[in-house]
């Protein structure tokens, strides 16, 4: 039956990833505003639903490796296999003046992490500072974005037409994919348990690259549409919700202990991570295939990693 529900999930997120950048892009027209923008708000919030509930679920069963594992994995994941993945169909490109504002804002989130993981635990004041700033940057990433975008007198063909359908069309897909994610990551959970790996790992490796799934699926979707921008905002968008809002609603909700493999070594990787988006989107304003490749090796060492140190 696992079998089963593992097909079907992946089924419901090829389909949702579709209905969804189909749902984002005319949406984005519509409101006027870049893709990115939309990639980082509705696309990259949206798909990062999976986590939350998988978050909060693990914390609420007395599970901090699955609860904490599953952030941290899934921004890993997020950069590394799926921007990779995405960047090895088709280059991602980048604009350098939008990344400067929300590359700032994922390397601001990223050292938020660092300090709330090297403290020990995640504790309700620091869930609430988190929260706070996602609030601060959700505002001020719209706020420019209008800013830079001059109100036109006649809006063109694409902007024409109501918010409504590409909006009911965005959320059916982040709920299709969300259901598919739900479906893949229950029945990989229970076959991982029944083969003896830690929830620690579980939550670095399987949740969190079953609950990216919808991340997976709505990059690919978009690399192959050439729509580098909803890839691209779909990736940064998820790891500074994951991070702010993921990990802020679960320690307002319930705080947790850090387990000590993630101080040890997981966070550093994420920090990594991170720091490989931003020096190749400086350097060349876009991720390219050999980036690519590079990130798909890098993922793929760290994971053997974690499954030897298991």
């Amino acid at each position: 039956m696992s079998y089963l529900f593992l097909a079907a999930g992946l089924a419901l997120l090829v389909i949702g990833g579709d209905i969804l950048v189909r749902g984002a892009v005319t949406l984005a027209a519509r409101l006027g505003v870049s893709p990115l923008l939309v990639g980082l708000t509705v696309v990259g919030f949206g798909t990062s639903t999976p986590e939350l509930v998988t978050s909060l679920d693990a914390a609420f069963s007395g599970a901090p490796g699955i609860a904490i594992g599953n952030v941290v994995g899934s921004n890993i994941a997020n950069i590394l296999l799926i921007l990779g993945a995405a960047a090895v169909i088709a280059p991602v490109t980048v604009e350098t003046r939008a990344f400067r504002r929300d590359g700032t804002a994922l390397a601001l989130a990223s050292l938020a992490a660092l300090a709330v993981v090297l403290l020990g635990s995640l504790s309700r004041p620091a869930g609430a500072l988190l929260l706070a700033g996602l609030i601060a940057y959700v505002a001020t990433a719209y706020w420019l974005e209008k800013r830079a975008v001059p109100a036109e007198a006649s809006a063109p063909e694409d902007q024409q037409g109501g918010l409504a359908r590409p909006a009911l069309l965005a959320l059916l897909g982040i709920a299709v994919t969300i259901l598919g994610a739900r479906l893949l990551v229950g029945a990989a959970t229970e076959l991982a348990q029944a083969w003896g790996v830690s929830d620690t790992v579980i939550g670095l490796t399987v949740v969190a690259v079953g609950t990216s799934l919808p991340e997976l699926v709505t990059a690919l979707v978009a690399a192959f549409r050439r729509q580098g921008d909803i890839a691209f905002g779909n990736v940064v968008g998820s790891n500074i919700y994951n991070i702010l809002g993921i990990l802020g609603v679960t320690a307002l909700v319930h705080p947790l202990p850090v387990p000590a493999e993630i101080v040890a070594f997981d966070i550093w990787m994420m920090l990594a991570a991170t720091g490989a988006l931003a020096l190749a989107t400086f350097t060349g304003g876009r991720v390219s295939r050999a980036e690519g490749t590079a990130m798909l090796g890098a993922y793929a060492a760290y994971t053997g990693w974690l499954a030897l140190a298991a």
